[in-house]
Order: C-alpha cells, then structure tokens, then sequence
C-alpha cells in the first residue's frame, strides 16, 4: 500500500484528508510543520509527501528543497490556497513534483496522487533497467570528449542525471553536443535506442503539435504514446507556440510519469520566461534539472583529443586515417577558429580532411579558408587556446613573415617578435 505524508498545521486538513485519502487505496501519516515531516521522512520513508505551502517554522516550499537535498528523487505534492500560480511555479522551480491549489477537488487529489505513485514506479522501473544497460562511468566519458574544467564538470553531471527519470534541459549552442548528452540519458534507461523519439520544435507545425503530443483532453498523443517507457526529446523548446506551450503544461502533469523527457534549447530560457515570453510553468516543469553545454571556443583546450577523435574514426584509402597528424601551425589555427557550427562543424572539417588528405602531415594550408581568414582571429589577449607561441609563429606565417602585420593582428608590439 502506497503511503503519503500529509504535512499541513491545521488538524481539520489532516481529517478531512485521510477521510478522502485512505479509502482509495493509500495509507497515511502526518507532521503539523516542516521540521517535523523532514524527521520523519528520514525515521520512515514515505512514498509521497503532500504539504501544504504556508506553515510555521519551515514553510513548504523550505521542505521541499530540504526533501530534494536529502532524496533527490522524493515525490513532493504541494498545496496553495494562494489565487495565482505564482506560488505553485515556485514550488516546480524547487523540484516538486506538482502542486493543488486549494480548494480542490477530491478526484484531483487523487488523480495527482496516482500520479505521484506512476512516476515513482517508473523511476524505479527505469533505475534497475539501466543499471542493467551496461551504462557505465567509461561510456560516458568516451562520448564526452575533453578534460577542460567545463566538460570535467559536465560528465560529473550527466553521471548524475543518469540515475534519476527527472525532467532535463540542456542548454547550449547548435553542434555543442545536446544529441550526444540526450543518447547517454536515454540508454541509462534501459529503453530500446528506437523508444528515443525526437521531435523537432522548430520544424513541426501547431497542427502536428496537437496531433501527435497534445491528442485528446490533455491525455496525450501519438508522440507520447511511442515515447512511453523510453525518451521523448523535444528539440528546440524555444520555438513552441505560446498555445502550445499552455496546453503541454496539461499534458506533462497527466502523462510525464511514463516517459523520460529531454528538451533542449540554444537561448535562455530563464530569461524569456523572466520576460513573459515562454511559459512559466512550463519552463520550471522541463528546466528543474538544466544543464549548460560549454562552447567549442570556450573549451579549445579539447582541441586535441577531439581531432585524435575524428581522425580516428575516418576512412582513407590511402593509408590508416588513425595515422593522420596535424601540425603545430595546423593546430594554432584550430585554436584561433570561433567554431560557431562547434562539434558539428570541427567533426566535419577534421574528418573530411583525414579521409580525403594523400599525406599523413596536415598543414595549416589543408585547413578551409575560412578558418585560416586572418580578420576571423583573435589577438594574443583574446586567445584561449593555450598554445600562445604556435599561435604566435602562426599569425606570422600567415603574415607571410610581416611581423609588423602580424603584431597588429596580436594586438601586441611588433617589438615582441625581436
């Protein structure tokens, strides 16, 4: 029998609760403030927890983010007498599963209890399936390629999120690698590869939206019917109609217990919502749990394994493409590039080369134009590369040995060349 913690300091609200509760199928318990619930859902353990946003000493919204620091994956119900949504959007930003703004209906309650319960199971269903997919730590590391700081803190991430079913949203540029960090998500959950279904917000029309993911009565549609028990990754979440975005608040609450949900968008999502341009509900229900993918350009430090990367994975007829080696004045080039197409457009131009080139030596000169374009480059002060003196012997072989020229694209005095 599923149990729930009623957390509320009006003893009236505990009656009349476990008069409604218990008979359809959940046992109950209770605490009369926040303090109290946390000492007994750590003593007990409860299946869900329903309290009450406005109590003295530790109001709900407080024990909600105690409950998440202590379980990340605890199932919190709140309840606000409050008119607005403003509160409950608040108790979402923190991580609760969802909320009831009084007065209620019963079979609301229940409805979002049940709810509750689903969602629980499918995390647990969803936790031993992937420990069972042979996801590991390594796999991880092999698909994220690059030990700077940021990937270093963004593999640690993915770790995490790998355990628990959460709602994620990945935030970063096109070509930063959101597929990639959805892929890894998706076969921690033990689902077939072909339960991983994308759907592309800035290619699929209103219709098709009400169609395939809204269906009937907020019950969800054929996208959410595929998606079930596996991953549905909403691409470019910036992109949905303002309507859209409404009615798919109504289909998260009654259908995201069966799916895990990946969306991914390349602007600041926060800041729209700030703006009253996306969702506020929506936002906090996908974005609890965001993740930030780092640009190539802030992270050319990873130049170098991800090149031996792509190289690795070209075919040439000439010889082992494995064997391909780009130069130090190759490299400075990478280095100074911006990469606004990031892995995408660097997987491109590292693996074309590595198949088509009849050297195993890469030069600079074998690079495209566009990346050799000196009004494109960085001076010394803005380059992150990490490699200042190929850089520099770079710039002034491009400036076919001007070091007058060369300092002015450096932005440093022509002196330092002496």
């Amino acid at each position: 029998m599923p149990s729930v913690l009623i957390v509320d300091d009006l003893l009236s609200i505990h009656e009349m609760l476990e008069a409604v509760i218990q008979p359809t199928g959940f046992s109950t318990a209770f605490a009369t403030d926040g303090e109290k619930a946390l000492a007994r859902y750590k003593a007990e353990k409860f299946d869900l927890v329903l309290a009450d946003i406005d109590m003295k000493p530790m109001d709900g919204i407080t024990l909600l983010k105690q409950l998440k620091l202590y379980e990340p994956t605890a199932i919190v119900i709140i309840m606000t007498a409050y008119a607005s949504t403003e509160s409950a959007v608040q108790a979402l930003k923190f991580g609760a599963f969802d909320y009831l703004q009084k007065p209620f209906r019963v079979d609301e309650l229940i409805a979002t209890l049940r709810r509750g319960i689903e969602f629980k199971q499918f995390q647990s269903e969803r936790a031993l399936a992937g420990a069972a997919s042979g996801v590991k730590a390594g796999d991880i590391e092999a698909r994220l390629i690059g030990q700077s700081a940021s990937m270093r803190k963004l593999v640690q991430q993915v770790k995490k999120l790998a355990a628990v079913r959460t709602p994620v949203l990945l935030i970063g540029e096109n070509g930063s690698g959101k597929s990639a960090v959805a892929e890894i998500l998706h076969a921690a959950t033990g689902a077939p590869e072909n339960q991983l279904l994308r759907i592309d917000c800035s290619l699929s029309s209103e219709a098709s939206f009400r169609d395939g993911l809204l269906g009937q009565n907020g019950e969800g549609g054929t996208w959410v019917q595929q998606a079930k028990g596996g991953t549905l990754l909403l691409q470019h979440l910036q992109c949905l109609a303002p309507a859209v975005q409404k009615e798919l608040v109504s289909v998260l609450r009654n259908t995201a217990h069966g799916f895990r949900l990946i969306c991914t968008t390349t602007e600041d999502l926060e800041a729209l919502t700030d703006e009253g341009k996306f969702n506020d509900e929506l936002f906090y229900r996908v974005a609890s749990l965001p993740v930030h993918l780092p640009a190539l350009r802030d992270r050319v430090e990873d130049l170098p394994l991800l090149v031996k990367s792509y190289v690795a994975k070209a075919a040439n007829p000439h010889f082992d493409a494995s064997l391909v080696e780009f130069t130090d004045d190759a490299m400075a080039v990478l280095y100074a590039y911006h990469w606004p197409g990031n892995l995408t457009e660097l997987y491109q131009v590292v693996s074309k080369i590595a198949a088509t080139t009849e050297t195993r030596i890469v030069t600079s000169q074998q690079l495209p134009l566009r990346l050799r374009e000196l009004k494109s480059w960085p001076s010394l002060e803005e380059y992150l590369g990490g490699q200042e003196k190929q850089y520099r012997e770079m710039v002034l072989h491009a400036c076919r040995g001007d070091k007058a020229a060369a300092a002015k694209v450096l932005g440093i005095d022509v002196a330092s060349f002496v």
